[in-house]
């Protein structure tokens, strides 16, 4: 299976979704929450894009906004992609379980394999899930439960699948990521800690480990262009978000960070990892 983080972050698109006039309401989520700045929502929505398909590289491909998904940018929870297969997700919040068919279709345009959850009782948000390059830790949260965390090990049979209880609101992948191949890192909250601290009993792996002040700033995304000679990036929350955060990461000198900002599209629930996905591999067309 190779080294340490050699299957992690490997990719060559990305894919994301327009924000809609829907989420700026607060209503869209049926949750409760607080009104956005739909032009600075926007506007951070489209720098990230730009990061992606200049900054590193990438391949973006962007799906239109839809009015009746007002969470339809957080598409990081439909879809857990490692190698050519992906498998789409069931979303806790039935409101958002169709936002899974436009996350589909573009998949299997791009010729991945599709797997899909078919057991009624299954739950998962993809940001529950961390690929840490040789295994996976499922975090179970309110989100995401026992059976949906049986359905990413079924799937992904040659990756040893772990479960990380989650003690706070926050998805797994709001507390802790992969700084680097080898590097957990995690926010600086009991439950950040908590959950950093299962995963280093549950592997056989050694990963160092990074605190950093903020748990939001944990919620970074470890890539690797596959362009040859280009060094991996860590796109993170930039200073005018967590500044508190950014003397800790200067100390992840293996990587070329790359800071950009969802401050405003924080307030609807996004982290960095709900809003893009990856693709680790090429996929087979």
């Amino acid at each position: 299976m190779g080294t340490p983080g050699e299957g992690l972050g490997r990719c060559s698109h990305a894919l994301i979704r327009g924000v809609p006039e829907s989420l700026a309401s607060g209503e869209g989520a049926g949750a409760g929450l607080p009104a956005l700045d739909l032009a600075k929502a926007q506007r951070e929505h489209g720098v990230l894009g730009g990061k992606l398909r200049q900054r590193l590289g990438l391949q973006l491909l962007e799906l239109p906004p839809e009015e009746s998904l007002p969470l339809g940018p957080l598409l990081g929870d439909t879809a857990v992609i490692q190698g050519d297969t992906a498998l789409i997700t069931r979303p806790w919040s039935p409101a958002r379980r169709p936002e899974v068919d436009g996350v589909r279709k573009a998949l299997q345009d791009l010729g991945l394999r599709i797997v899909e959850m078919g057991d009624e009782n299954a739950t998962l948000d993809g940001t529950d899930v961390l690929f840490t390059g040789r295994e996976f830790f499922v975090g179970l949260s309110k989100w995401t439960n026992h059976r949906g965390a049986e359905i990413v090990a079924d799937t992904f049979r040659d990756f040893a699948v772990s479960t990380v209880p989650v003690s706070s609101p926050s998805h797994l992948r709001g507390l802790c990521g992969m700084g680097g191949p080898r590097t957990v890192v995690a926010g600086s909250s009991e439950a950040a800690q908590k959950a950093v601290k299962a995963m280093a009993v549950l592997t056989d792996h050694p990963y160092a480990s990074l605190t950093l002040p903020d748990d939001a700033a944990a919620d970074c995304l470890f890539l690797r262009p596959g362009l040859p000679g280009v060094p991996p990036f860590l796109l993170h929350r930039g200073g005018g978000d967590l500044p508190n955060s950014q003397e800790a990461l200067q100390k992840l000198s293996d990587v070329t960070l790359v800071p950009v900002s969802c401050s405003e599209l924080e307030k609807a629930g996004a982290g960095l990892s709900s809003l893009c996905l990856v693709l680790s591999t090429r996929p087979h067309s």
